[in-house]
């Protein structure tokens, strides 16, 4: 399945980092968590890859155009500008990186990937969320129920929008109500092209009109997803998944054990 990774947001609550690169390229243990993320995907097999950028687009482009280099041990002769890798990280993914718009939201940036998605089944997340969710139950999960689209609801503490979910069906989809069960979207979604379809304006939230509406119609799953979750919203965000990650080589990696 290819893989949407929504990567082109302002991240202005963690302007530390933001003022200067995307979101996506803060670094968790020296890596990107976009990095990381796309790790995790490739673990379980999905390998290719559509970034949605916007903000500072250029920065995720130069770092995939060099990732060779900036991941590789190399040799240069300065007399003709001649490279030899010496201990190169060869990996067989395909990365697509699309400019979708600086200013545009999230559901927008999904609606411009229309043409590469194509007309199958395909994995979304955001650009700054880290998990142990396995892929492949997730996709399994999906394909039994047969709705149109399947998130990945998680349990941290109360400070985002909120699901109300019934025998595994999303019944409400809020933004940020703060009540009731404490599941929230986290991401790690699994959808139908169809879906697309529906986000029809161009300001379009994907978290708002086209999920709400996907939530009315009954087609809306959530996969109740126990462990590992953390996104990084702020510089606090960003230490905590550090220290995580150095404590423990991050738990996002440990997947399929």
């Amino acid at each position: 399945m290819k893989v949407v990774i929504l990567a082109g947001g302002f991240g202005t609550r963690l302007s530390e980092y933001t003022d200067s690169i995307p979101k996506p390229m803060v670094t968790i243990g020296g890596k990107p968590i976009l990095l990381h993320i796309m790790e995790h995907f490739a673990s379980f097999g999905h390998k290719e890859f559509i970034i949605a950028l916007g903000y500072k687009s250029e920065f995720i482009k130069n770092y995939f155009l060099s990732f060779h280099s900036l991941n590789s041990d190399f040799k240069v002769d300065l007399s003709n500008g001649e490279i030899d890798l010496i201990e190169s990280q060869l990996i067989d993914w395909k990365v697509s990186l699309i400019d979708t718009g600086l200013n545009s939201h999230t559901g927008e940036r999904v609606r411009r990937l229309k043409r590469l998605i194509g007309n199958d089944t395909f994995l979304l997340t955001y650009g700054d969320g880290v998990s142990d969710v396995n892929i492949d139950k997730l996709v399994n999960f999906h394909k039994k129920n047969g709705k149109m689209v399947t998130l990945t609801a998680v349990r941290p503490n109360a400070r985002f929008g909120e699901l109300i979910i019934k025998d595994d069906i999303v019944t409400s989809f809020k933004e940020k109500p703060q009540t009731s069960e404490g599941w929230i979207n986290g991401g790690f979604f699994v959808l139908e092209p169809e879906f697309i379809d529906l986000i029809k304006d161009n300001n379009a939230i994907l978290e708002r009109e086209p999920l709400e509406e996907v939530s009315s119609l009954g087609q809306l799953m959530a996969y109740k997803h126990f462990d590992f979750w953390h996104c990084m919203d702020s510089k606090r965000d960003k230490d905590n998944l550090e220290e995580i990650y150095q404590s423990r080589k991050g738990p996002w990696k440990n997947t399929q054990e």
